[in-house]
């Protein structure tokens, strides 16, 4: 078998968050949505059943979390951050395509999210 990729996807990780422009958004917070698809080197995880031979999802929720704690104003701010701690966190991660969404944005009309989509590998 040759195997041509392997891709892991972290659905709808929930957050409460203070990412906003405005003071409002920055005081009071808002619920946050994001998505994670990685590809990686773990072939060895299909042949030996070794949490070594892969990445730990808890892990990488954790850096995650880690990164959403901390306010900033742009969301694509916070998807630049959370792509360098993973890269930097997680050296058999090869790209990632990670969406931020803004649940309820504060602007007129109905929108249920605004989102920022990031799309990057190490090379």
């Amino acid at each position: 078998m040759k195997i041509e990729a392997t891709k892991i996807t972290l659905h709808e990780m929930c957050f409460y968050a203070y990412h906003g422009v405005f003071a409002q958004e920055q005081r009071v917070g808002n619920h946050f949505i994001v998505e994670l698809s990685f590809w990686a080197d773990i072939a060895e995880s299909l042949h030996r059943d070794e949490l070594e031979e892969t990445i730990s999802y808890a892990e990488v929720y954790e850096v995650i979390k880690a990164e959403m704690a901390i306010p900033s104003r742009l969301l694509e701010h916070v998807v630049g951050r959370i792509a360098e701690r993973l890269f930097a966190t997680f050296p058999r991660m090869q790209r990632i395509a990670l969406t931020l969404s803004k649940c309820n944005p504060p602007f007129p009309g109905e929108v249920q999210s605004a989102a920022v989509t990031l799309e990057a590998s190490r090379s």
